[in-house]
């Protein structure tokens, strides 16, 4: 009898609490941290807080998923950072709509 290659399947769960660092999101994303540092900067992700210091930064979950979109945007479609920062409040704009929509219906 053949046998079937087994499948694994990989994902990420993430407690709504969840706060990850700078080099924490950077390693997650496999980017450095100048490429999060850049998010920031557009808009894209934003820490946590009043920090000003870079290292003390903390991010969410939400930044991390934003920040893995981003990338892949980016990667997949080459998309510069301020379109994937339009495409990205657009596409939760859509899912917040969608909502709303399940909601009322």
């Amino acid at each position: 009898m053949p046998t079937t290659p087994k499948q694994t399947l990989t994902g990420l769960i993430l407690d709504e609490d969840c706060l990850f660092s700078l080099d924490e999101i950077s390693h997650a994303c496999s980017v450095r941290t100048e490429y999060i540092i850049e998010l920031v900067d557009e808009g894209i992700v934003e820490p946590m807080g009043q920090q000003r210091e870079q290292q003390q930064w903390s991010f969410t979950g939400n930044s991390l998923l934003r920040a893995r979109k981003a990338r892949r945007l980016q990667q997949d479609l080459g998309i510069n950072l301020a379109g994937a920062a339009v495409v990205l409040d657009m596409m939760e704009e859509i899912e917040q709509l969608r909502e709303r929509l399940r909601r009322l219906g």
